[in-house]
């Protein structure tokens, strides 16, 4: 199986999630700061989690995602599938034409029965089993961010307007009138 950063910035994301799921929505602007990880990477990767039913948004100001099930309800191999990610080993895409027309390559088995061993040990770790261990490698949540302040203590320097005419013969212009 060839991993790519699709599948394992998902599951990170969703281990980010799924810590924070107690603070209620989680913003992915916020995920992306602690994850490093690109905004716009994620709004990919959440928009196919959303379809696939493994997150909920919310709209509007204290929006976010959560998780649309329980953590323990949610497998790795769904979250690695749910964003398009294959989990195949093999040359052919697992369609058995390794080699052209009807034709298997000779480790086609070997491949194939390490894609089932695969998929079925990303079946058996879920999301709960991922933030446990984070939380046992000594995790903490770290306080919410405080609003930045509307009011700034730095003055408002407003630009001087000088009301001089601003070429030779604005100046002439100005003289002729007096």
């Amino acid at each position: 199986m060839r991993l790519t950063t699709k599948g394992r910035f998902a599951v990170t994301a969703m281990i980010d999630l799924g810590l924070r799921q107690s603070s209620g929505p989680v913003t992915l602007a916020a995920i992306s700061q602690r994850q490093q990880i690109s905004l716009s990477y994620l709004e990919q990767l959440f928009g196919k989690l959303r379809r696939n039913q493994l997150v909920e948004s919310t709209r509007g100001p204290g929006g976010g995602y959560t998780l649309a099930r329980a953590a323990a309800d949610i497998t790795v191999a769904e979250i690695i599938t749910s964003v398009d990610e294959p989990m195949d080993a093999t040359q052919c895409g697992g369609k058995e034409n390794c080699l052209g027309e009807n034709a298997r390559c000779m480790t086609h088995e070997l491949w194939s029965a390490l894609n089932t061993k695969m998929v079925e040990f990303l079946d058996s770790v879920n999301l709960q089993k991922l933030v446990d261990d984070q939380i046992a490698k000594g995790f903490e949540l770290e306080d919410q961010p405080t609003l930045k302040r509307a009011i700034s203590s730095m003055p408002v320097m407003k630009p001087i307007r000088i009301n001089a005419p601003n070429s030779v013969f604005a100046l002439g212009a100005s003289y002729a009138k007096m």
